[in-house]
């Protein structure tokens, strides 16, 4: 299996997702353990003085102003957990919580929370057992960071509340710590608030998502390419002549995706063969990659944001190579909240020009020879008709998912934590928009497949053929008389969600930027 080996200067996104989703095991680096050694002797060192210190010997926000007996300590720090582990509504999902859990870890390995080593271990344990804690939907402002979502993956820590053990099967965390071996933490001055302190199970979801829509948006580029086929337009918008003199990389990387599908294709290039010729294609096809190219530079943006996040230690207070430890404000989501809620505005786009394409296909007036909603005797069939109907409700969920998160803040902790990013929920709202893009993203591809298969006598280009026959091996049907048309469109979501589409055409095309 593979392992990750996690030290004091942050982690990757591909680290990320194999923790998350291809259950890697994680190990403490040697300079890892090192450096908690050392930022921990400072806590000791700090918490045997009179001297109040914001977090090792105060308590927390509103309540800071109060100085913590030595007895009290304990405690404080077992109280904050279990004060904010007060999440409600629905379990998040098991892949966010073990990114959430392997981020905090990062932070804490560092060596500027002051956490033991030994409590780092136990977290790496957790994640190694497939220990998963139960996380809720709705606790976090994304201030503070977290706050709820990783107080309740700091109680499992502690043998306290539930969990979803490696059978998925929930349980008394403590039960599952003591089947596995491991010992609850009991946790000593700071280590509670470093456990929350941090912008994990956002940073999480960012890093998925990015991944989720690499593949989307080159998915969508070949959906575009064979719904452009099936139009019979043309593809000499694509020249990367054209897309040289307004040089924005993504809007190139798209045109050259789409002009890779097309390579060789008999259905492009047939505006002068029509009794009514057209100048140019619609906007949804001819401005496909500008639209998605704006995509992937918003990407590359987040994907930046995320990077230096990845790199962060985000607690407070920190412990400095100096030996001070500091309050501070760099748990605030800021940050990575704007990127969350800019991702999910450019999915939205891209699903809106996605079924504007499928709509154009399957009205007769407009699809420049196709039958009625693709259906095989329309008006006994209704074909594609109710299929567009589904992309459309899809569409408008997403233009509301699009409305910013983070343009909100509602004040908390009596007016202490008053401006908040609400980063988690951006981010819990980009994971339901990228859901939806998938189904979109598929019923083009189910309606574009099964025009080009009704323009008998033109031969689609060999990648589109790939496609094509890939996606019929999946089972979803082609052209025919009505049917059950839900297991049909399942089947493309299937198919787009695992990558297929885009597996099934570089073959021909070479790898899809």
């Amino acid at each position: 299996m593979h392992t990750v080996v996690v030290g004091t200067s942050g982690t990757t996104a591909e680290d990320v997702i194999a923790v998350a989703r291809g259950n890697a095991r994680v190990e403490l680096s040697a300079e890892a353990l090192e450096a908690l050694g050392r930022a921990r002797e400072i806590v000791d060192a700090l918490a045997a003085k009179p001297e109040p210190v914001y977090g090792v010997s105060t308590g927390f926000g509103a309540l800071a102003s109060r100085h913590i007996s030595p007895e009290l300590r304990a405690q404080l720090q077992r109280n904050i957990v279990r004060s904010h582990a007060a999440g409600m509504g629905p379990r998040v999902e098991r892949e966010v919580v073990r990114a959430l859990m392997f981020l905090r870890l990062k932070t804490v390995a560092s060596g500027h929370t002051g956490v033991r080593p030994s409590v780092a271990q136990t977290m790496a344990d957790l994640l190694n057992a497939g220990i998963t804690p139960v996380v809720h939907e709705y606790g976090s402002l994304g201030c503070s960071g977290d706050l709820a979502p990783l107080s309740h993956c700091a109680l499992a820590l502690m043998g306290e509340g539930d969990a979803e053990g490696p059978d998925g099967v929930v349980r008394p965390a403590g039960e599952l710590l003591a089947a596995h071996r491991i010992e609850p933490v009991e946790l000593r001055e700071k280590e509670g608030l470093a456990l929350l302190n941090g912008t994990d199970g956002m940073l999480g979801m960012l890093v998925m998502a990015l991944a989720d829509l690499d593949t989307l948006y080159k998915s969508a580029d070949i959906t575009a390419a064979l719904t452009l086929e099936a139009l019979l337009g043309t593809e000499k918008v694509l020249a990367p002549e054209l897309h040289a003199i307004r040089p924005h990389p993504g809007q190139a990387a798209a045109a050259a995706n789409m002009a890779a599908v097309l390579k060789g294709s008999g259905l492009t290039g047939h505006f002068q063969e029509e009794s009514a010729p057209r100048v140019q294609d619609a906007y949804s096809v001819r401005c496909a990659p500008q639209v998605a190219g704006a995509g992937r530079d918003t990407m590359a943006h987040a994907a930046l944001v995320a990077f230096r996040e990845l790199a962060a230690a985000v607690d407070n207070p920190v412990v400095l190579p100096d030996g001070r430890v500091e309050s501070n404000g760099n748990f605030h989501g800021a940050p990575v909240a704007y990127v969350l809620d800019f991702l999910a505005i450019a999915a939205a786009d891209l699903g809106s020009i996605a079924e504007r394409r499928t709509d154009r296909l399957l009205d007769k007036n407009r699809s420049h020879g196709l039958p009625p909603f693709l259906a095989e005797d329309a008006g006994v069939d209704s074909g594609l008709m109710i299929a567009q109907y589904t992309q459309a409700a899809l569409v408008s969920e997403m233009k509301r998912l699009a409305v910013p998160a983070s343009a909100d803040s509602i004040p908390s902790s009596a007016m202490q934590e008053d401006h908040v990013s609400m980063g988690w929920s951006a981010a819990r709202k980009l994971r339901t928009a990228v859901d939806n893009l998938t189904r979109i993203i598929a019923i083009e591809l189910y309606a574009a497949t099964r025009a080009i298969e009704l323009r008998h006598g033109l031969t689609p280009a060999p990648a589109s053929q790939a496609a094509i026959a890939a996606v019929r091996a999946a089972g979803v049907q082609g052209p025919g008389p009505d049917r059950f048309l839900a297991p049909d469109l399942a089947a493309a979501d299937a198919f787009v969600r695992a990558g297929a589409l885009v597996a099934a055409v570089e073959p021909v095309t070479g790898p899809l930027a």
